[in-house]
């Protein structure tokens, strides 16, 4: 009986101590992202890394996706940019200012494009700062 209650003790304490190492749980900025693009609406998206960040685009690619953008292609290109860049290729200044508010305020320009297959180009800058990321399994 008396080996029962330490080995209780010793289990009690044991998992104290992992809680105290492990600190306080710290809520992200990933469990406050929510979805910003209406229900039944698509939104087509090309995001273009335009700096020397490698992965760049897919996070924000992955960020965008949580917000309901449909992003249908991302990729880098040799030029670099300092300030990320919305292109409203559809006429739908609403959307692009969807996307500027999620992307910290980024400009939005206007160069239709009926030939295109997108909405929106993000040419990303070295200034945006993607949020910590949510899991993606």
């Amino acid at each position: 009986m008396a080996l029962g209650a330490i080995g209780v003790i010793v289990l009690g304490g044991a998992w104290w101590a992992w809680a105290a190492w492990r600190g306080p749980t710290i809520p992200t900025r990933a469990a406050e992202i929510r979805r910003v693009v209406p229900e039944g609406t698509r939104i087509r998206v090309e995001v273009t890394n335009a700096t020397s960040v490698r992965g760049l685009a897919r996070r924000a690619t992955l960020y965008l996706r949580d917000l309901g953008f449909d992003v249908v292609k991302f990729s880098g290109v040799d030029a670099r940019r300092d300030t990320t860049l919305i292109i409203d290729r559809t006429g739908h200044p609403e959307w692009a200012k969807l996307a500027s508010e999620a992307l910290d305020g980024a400009p939005i320009e206007s160069r239709p494009d009926s030939a295109g297959f997108v909405d929106l180009t993000i040419l990303l800058g070295s200034t945006w700062r993607p949020p910590p990321q949510t899991l993606h399994p």
